[in-house]
């Protein structure tokens, strides 16, 4: 799934070690789109490398790509939206989802009277 929008926030990053005794980063991000009525989505990313990687910034216009995964814990579930992809957007690209307008017409279309074939009665 993609969501383009443009970041709004940064959470402050957690980490901590795992059972394994393996250490790990996350940090949270909020990006709002640019639809008539705008949606946010607080996404993650996991692992210092990609937190390097990805260097985002408040106030960039990205793309992100993220999966979306659901876990229980003590009698409730919870959603986690985890980013594995980021691509900035160029400003030549910003369209916003606007469809493009129509092409303009040419010219008039020629209609001739010699064409018999098409005589309508009225």
């Amino acid at each position: 799934m993609e969501f383009t929008g443009k970041i709004i926030a940064i959470l402050k990053p957690r980490g901590g070690t795992s059972k394994a005794g393996n250490e790990w980063k996350a940090q949270e991000y909020v990006i709002e789109n640019h639809d008539q009525y705008p949606r946010k989505m607080c996404f993650e990313v996991f692992g210092a490398d990609k937190i390097e990687q990805f260097n985002i910034q408040t106030g960039e216009e990205l793309t992100v790509s993220f999966d979306i995964d659901a876990r229980q814990w003590q009698d409730r579930w919870f959603n986690s939206i985890r980013a594995w992809k980021v691509e900035r957007v160029s400003a030549d690209a910003q369209v916003y989802n606007m469809p493009a307008p129509p092409p303009a017409p040419t010219a008039a279309p020629e209609f001739l009277s010699s064409d018999s074939a098409d005589d309508l009665p009225f």
